[in-house]
C-alpha cells in the first residue's frame, strides 16, 4: 500500500476540511480512549522502553531507538527491538533477518533496526515480546506502539518534530494527532523535541505540563566533516517530512542540484529509481538518500548506485535522559549510564 502524503491542512489548519472532518476526529479519539480504557494491559516480563509519538508520520523515532539500543548494548544488556512491521506482510512474531527478509515482508524500519540488534515483527506486540524474551532479550525497545494498550511500558518517550509540532492540533482525519495532547502526555515519561524548536514547543509544554521532562535533540551526520560537502547532490527521501532531509543536505554544505520528496514509507519501484538515477547522471551529481529509504530500494544494482547519508541523534541535555533510563538500568543491575563522552555528570 502506498501511504498518502499528509494533506497540507494537517499542518496549516487552513481551509474547510479541518472543520468538516472534526466530528470524525472526535469519533477517532473516542474509540482510541475506549480501547485504552477497556483493554487489559499485559506485562512482557522484561523492561519495555517505548519510543512513540502523538502524530501520524515520522518524527525521528528510529534514530532515538537506535541510540538507546546502543547505550544498553554498551552496558552488556541484551536488548531487542519490537515493531508491528508497518508496510510488511508478515504478521509474526518473527525475528527479522536482513539477509533474507525484504521490505515487503517486514517493513523498512525493522530492516534498519535489525542491523544493530535483534528486531522482531509482530502484529500482536505481547506475542512478539514473549518471543523476544524466549530468545534471550533482557529489555525491549518498542519502535512506535505508544497508543497500543495491550503491552505495559516501563518508559515512554514521545518524540516531537521541532518544526511541525502537533500540526493543526486536531485528531485524524482532521489533523495529524493520534490522540489529544493532554491524554497522550499524561501517560508519557518524557518528551524529546527533535531538531530546532521553531514553534517554541519546550516553553509551551513546560507551562502546560509542569514536571514533564523535556529533552532537546538533533540529528547530525555520522561522518563529520561530511564527504558530501561541496559535492553536487541529487537528493530524495520518503520520510515523514522530506524537507528535513533537504535541510540536512544544505547544512552539510552539499551543492543540492535537485531534490525529490515522497510520502513516508513510500514503496519505490524500479522505474522510479531508474528515473532518479538518470536525473543524477544528467546533473553529474551523486544520488543520495536516507538509510530508511535505501532499504526500500529492492533492486540490488540500483541500491549500489545510491549513497546513504547516515545520521545519529545527539541529545543536548543528556542528564535528563540518563535520569529517565536509570530505573530501568537499576532493575537490570546495570552500571550507571555514562554520558556520550564517557564521563559521568554530577
Amino acid at each position: 500500500m502506498d501511504p498518502m502524503r499528509a494533506p497540507d491542512f494537517w499542518q496549516t489548519g487552513l481551509g474547510p476540511w479541518p472543520h468538516i472532518l472534526a466530528p470524525l476526529g472526535c469519533l477517532y479519539g473516542a474509540i482510541g480512549r475506549a480501547e485504552r480504557s477497556f483493554t487489559r494491559t499485559q506485562a512482557s516480563g522484561v523492561p519495555v522502553i517505548c519510543i512513540g509519538n502523538l502524530t501520524a508520520g515520522g518524527t525521528g523515532k528510529t534514530p532515538v531507538a537506535l541510540n538507546i539500543c546502543n547505550r544498553l548494548l554498551s552496558l552488556g544488556i541484551d536488548v531487542h527491538f519490537l515493531s508491528r512491521g508497518y508496510g510488511g506482510d508478515l504478521p509474526g512474531p518473527i525475528m527479522v533477518d536482513p539477509e533474507h527478509h525484504t521490505v515487503e515482508d517486514v517493513g523498512d524500519e525493522p530492516l534498519l533496526l535489525a542491523r544493530s540488534a535483534p528486531a522482531w515483527v509482530s502484529r500482536n506486540r505481547i506475542q512478539g515480546a514473549h518471543a523476544a524474551r524466549g530468545a534471550g532479550a533482557q529489555a525491549l525497545i518498542l519502535d512506535d506502539g505508544f497508543q497500543d494498550p495491550h503491552i505495559a511500558k516501563d518508559l515512554s518517550l514521545i518524540v516531537i518534530d521541532g518544526a511541525s509540532g502537533f500540526g493543526n492540533g486536531r485528531l485524524i482525519p482532521a489533523g495529524p494527532l493520534r490522540e489529544t495532547v493532554p491524554h497522550g502526555l499524561k501517560r508519557a515519561d518524557g518528551v524529546i523535541i527533535m531538531g530546532e524548536d521553531r514553534l517554541g514547543m519546550a516553553a509551551k509544554l513546560k507551562n502546560a505540563f509542569e514536571g514533564l521532562p523535556i529533552i532537546n535533540a538533533h540529528l547530525r551526520p555520522v561522518l563529520t566533516p561530511s564527504p558530501y560537502k561541496g559535492k553536487k547532490i541529487m537528493g530524495f527521501a520518503g520520510i515523514g517530512r522530506p524537507e528535513k532531509f533537504r535541510e540536512t543536505l544544505l547544512e552539510i554544505g552539499a551543492k543540492l542540484e535537485s531534490f525529490y520528496g515522497f510520502p513516508d514509507h513510500h514503496p519505490y519501484v524500479g522505474r522510479e529509481i531508474a528515473i532518479l538515477l538518470e536525473k543524477a547522471k544528467e546533473l553529474d551529481a551523486i544520488a543520495l538518500t536516507t538509510a530508511k529509504d535505501h532499504v526500500r530500494i529492492t533492486d540490488a544494482d540500483q541500491r549500489e548506485q545510491i549513497d546513504v547519508l547516515d545520521v545519529e541523534v545527539v541529545f543536548e541535555n543528556e542528564a535528563v535522559l540518563n535520569a529517565l533510563l536509570a530505573p530501568i538500568l537499576a532493575s537490570l543491575a546495570a552500571p550507571e549510564m555514562p554520558d556520550q563522552d564517557g564521563s559521568d555528570r554530577d
